[in-house]
This record gives C-alpha cells, sequence and structure tokens, in this order.
C-alpha cells in the first residue's frame, strides 16, 4: 500500500512540474493573439491540460479525506481564478485579444480545479480522465461559438444573420480555412458526440470481455 502511494506521488509530481513547464513556455515563447499558427502548435497548447489531468488523477485517493488539503487546494484554485483571471479580463475589456486570451487560458484552469474537487472528494481516477477529457471535447466543440451566434442579439452584420463562413480560429486550423456553418455544425456534432461515447462508453467492461475470451 505504502509504495503504491509513493508511485502515485512520485508520478503525480512529475507531471505537476512538466505541466509547470509547459505551461511556462507556452504563455512566454508563444504569442498570446486569438490567431493559431498551425495544427501543430494548437495541440501543443493543449499539452499542458493533459499533463495536469494526469497530475491530478494521480492524487493519492486517500489525500480525499485530508480535509487540510481540501482546506488549501479548492480555495486556493477558486483565488487564481478570482485574484488573476478576473482582474485582467475586467482590466482587458477593452482589449479584445487580451481578454480573449484570458478567457481562453481560464476556461481549461476551471475545468481542471473541478477534477480537482472531484478527486480531493474521493473520485476515481478513470473517471477523472473521463469527465476531463469530455469536458475538453465539449471546449473545442464550438458549442460557445453557436451560442455566441444564436443567443445573442446582434446588430454587427458580420453575425447576423448566421454568416455562411464563420471566424473561429481553433476550428479553422483543423480545416486549413474559415469553415463554412455547416462544417462548424458538423464539428459541432462530432466533438458532443465524443464527449458523450467517453463519458459513458464502458470501455472497461469491453477490454475485459476481451481479455477472459
Amino acid at each position: 500500500m505504502k509504495s503504491t502511494k509513493r508511485h502515485e506521488i512520485r508520478i503525480c509530481s512529475i507531471f505537476a512540474l512538466i505541466t509547470v513547464i509547459l505551461t511556462a513556455v507556452i504563455y512566454f515563447a508563444f504569442s498570446h493573439s486569438r490567431e493559431i499558427e498551425n495544427l501543430w502548435v494548437f495541440l501543443f497548447k493543449l499539452t499542458p491540460y493533459f499533463t495536469a489531468l494526469t497530475a491530478i488523477a494521480y492524487l493519492p485517493n486517500e489525500w480525499g479525506s485530508n480535509k487540510i488539503l481540501a482546506r488549501l487546494f479548492i480555495p486556493g484554485v477558486f483565488l487564481i481564478v478570482f485574484c488573476f483571471f478576473v482582474p485582467k479580463i475586467f482590466f482587458s475589456a477593452d482589449n479584445f485579444p487580451d481578454m480573449y486570451f484570458y478567457m481562453l487560458v481560464m476556461t481549461p484552469f476551471v475545468m481542471l480545479s473541478f477534477m480537482l474537487s472531484y478527486r480531493l472528494g474521493g473520485g476515481d481516477r478513470e473517471m477523472v480522465f473521463r469527465i476531463g477529457i469530455a469536458m475538453l471535447l465539449l471546449m473545442l466543440s464550438g458549442l460557445e461559438d453557436l451560442a455566441f451566434v444564436t443567443l445573442n442579439d446582434h446588430t454587427d452584420p458580420r453575425w447576423n444573420p448566421i454568416p455562411e463562413v464563420w471566424d473561429t480560429p481553433h476550428i479553422e486550423v483543423f480545416f486549413g480555412r474559415p469553415p463554412t456553418k455547416y462544417e462548424v455544425y458538423a464539428f459541432i456534432f462530432v466533438h458532443v458526440t465524443l464527449a458523450a461515447m467517453v463519458l459513458f462508453f464502458p470501455f472497461r467492461r469491453i477490454f475485459a470481455g476481451r481479455k477472459s475470451s
């Protein structure tokens, strides 16, 4: 039991350190513009999310009963959002590229904070990965772009009526050009379907059945 716990702490610490390094590289070495250079840069910028998710998943499950850690970690994560991202977003309200950047960084950070709370509450490792990956797929799906277009009362002719071609850099990087609205709809459908599969598909049962056959 002790060796298992030491193994979990080792993996958690390694991936936490990798997350810090990757985040620093991305923050200081890459531009903060809304545009995405290419697909490889886009994928590289996602790596800290996966390393952080792995670090959270390998937090020893026994730590969930440690109320001191919960009192430190969860309010600490909230304070980062409240005392860093919120002031930055308010300050950048008139500078859309900066505001977009901080919102883009804050969203996965909030998602990871959900997973940290879940893990500290006794959540199992498989569900940390399932929920964390599903949320990432939903974030990348384009649902927010669709909501932006449909929920707001637009006076800007770029968005009213719904444009035939969309200005969505994170989807455009997959197509190599600005996507049409129907391509965006298909992109959303595929990502939402994948997220549902990640959440509910019985991977463990199927693979267990194959091993026993």
